[in-house]
């Protein structure tokens, strides 16, 4: 017999928990990329209009990766327990351990880790990954297949399809319409960006205002499925109930902000819509700069041939004076 890479043929693979979702990590990196090609640029951009880009920017960039990053969380909802289980079928062998259930919109996790983690000769900390794209009920006989402890097939076995309690519909149709929505809010955010570039700057606070409506309804959409009855899923002497969890209130969080900008930049462009102008350009630079003296030279040779009668005849202002011949002339 021989073995590769420390794993012996015929004997089941070392288990280790999930870390990172794979998708959420690239999108996050993306962002960071943008974030800091903006940083990169931004010293070339004079004077005040650079604290004005660099607010923009961090604000647009946050509610952007945010809006992609939630829909492939797994923690739209979540809950938790402490409590004595069997660990494995057909043994009455017991183990003091977190049993944890956190939904996304794309799926849910289940976790168990033992407390200790080292307890029947085994190393407890499972985070296991059952996805509604996938064929749920396929996924859940690989599962069984592979032996996964008794909570984690207890909770994956309420989500089936054939499963009285329902909650593979009311979850994988909640999540779908709900990510569905927050990509048409990503949509807005990107028509809203455009519009601030152009500048239209109220047509954008308005488009900013759309991004946050549609956050909303994605919230109203996962929502839904607290306001069906719910199985009890019980293990040992306790029972999960899901709550509400960090990516349902960074979201709100998000819309709520969105909301803010955009009646703030509406309101802005109607009271004052000079100093919203400058905010979103660089005319005050631009104003600036053209105050300033400018040195323009002219070849007098070029010019006595083109007006036929020599400069030394005409009359400079005080602003105006020949040197070597050539006229340097400054305008204010």
């Amino acid at each position: 017999m021989t073995f590769y890479n420390d794993i012996y043929p015929f004997y089941p693979l070392n288990r280790t928990p999930f870390i990172f979702n794979i998708n959420e990590l690239i999108v996050i990196l993306v962002f960071l990329v943008f974030a800091c090609s903006f940083l990169i640029i931004l010293p070339g951009i004079r004077g005040r209009p650079r604290l004005f880009w660099m607010f923009r920017v961090t604000f647009s960039l946050f509610i952007g990766v945010v809006i992609v990053a939630v829909n492939f969380t797994s923690d739209w909802a979540a809950a938790s327990i402490q409590t004595n289980t069997t660990y494995k079928s057909f043994s009455n062998a017991t183990v003091d351990a977190e049993v944890g259930l956190h939904v996304g919109l794309a799926g849910i996790n289940v976790t168990l880790k033992g407390n200790p983690v080292k307890q029947l000769n085994e190393t407890i900390n499972y985070n296991e990954m059952f996805s509604w794209t996938d064929d749920y009920d396929r996924v859940y006989l690989a599962a069984l297949e592979r032996g996964l402890p008794n909570p984690i097939l207890y909770i994956a076995e309420k989500f089936t399809q054939d499963s009285p309690c329902g909650f593979f519909f009311q979850y994988k149709y909640s999540g779908r319409y709900a990510s569905a929505t927050m990509w048409t809010a990503f949509c807005c955010w990107l028509i809203s960006n455009i519009l601030f570039s152009i500048p239209v700057i109220k047509y954008a606070g308005y488009m900013m205002i759309t991004t946050g409506v549609f956050i909303f309804f994605a919230l109203a959409s996962f929502s839904t499925i607290h306001k069906v009855p719910f199985c009890t899923i019980t293990i040992g002497t306790a029972s999960l109930e899901t709550v509400y969890s960090g990516s349902f209130w960074l979201s709100l969080a998000t819309g709520l902000l969105c909301c803010l900008i955009g009646f703030t930049v509406i309101l802005l462009e109607y009271l004052v819509p000079e100093k919203i102008k400058i905010f979103f350009t660089s005319s005050e630079g631009d104003e600036e700069e053209d105050a300033c003296p400018v040195e323009g030279y002219f070849n007098t040779s070029f010019l006595e041939q083109e007006i036929g009668f020599p400069l030394g005849d005409v009359q400079f202002s005080q602003n105006q004076e020949k040197s070597d011949g050539i006229i340097k002339k400054y305008w204010t």
